[in-house]
């Protein structure tokens, strides 16, 4: 069982930065994909950033390209998602998965064993 938390949300003007962290428990953090997901208030969640088990390859959607960067520690079990220059329309739940299944890294379905979600909000 892996259990994920998601501390390092919280409140923050546009232009600044925050950087949550996903700790993961469990055997084999690093032969996992690991992917950072935002859902904001009556929208469905949408994948941010995904990164591959060696930490080598990231994907981002193109909305954070050049402002988000996803990382991984496999000594600490760990991803980071570091934000900077934040915009309102960044506001939302952010959670973290582990990749399950084969395909793109680009897709929800792909993840799996959700964190519980930490909520970062922008304001304007």
């Amino acid at each position: 069982q892996v259990y994920l938390l998601e501390p390092g949300g919280g409140l923050v003007q546009a232009g600044g930065s925050l950087r949550p962290s996903c700790p993961a428990s469990g055997s084999a953090f690093s032969s996992y994909g690991m992917g950072w997901f935002r859902q904001a208030p009556g929208k469905e969640r949408e994948i941010v950033a995904a990164v591959t088990p060696s930490g080598r390859t990231t994907y981002y959607t193109d909305s954070v390209k050049g402002r988000f960067t996803i990382a991984r520690d496999n000594a600490k079990n760990t991803v980071y998602l570091q934000m900077n220059s934040l915009k309102p329309e960044d506001t939302a739940l952010y959670s973290c998965a582990r990749r399950v299944r084969g395909g793109t890294y680009r897709t929800t379905g792909e993840y799996d064993n959700w964190g519980q979600g930490t909520q970062v909000t922008v304001s304007s």
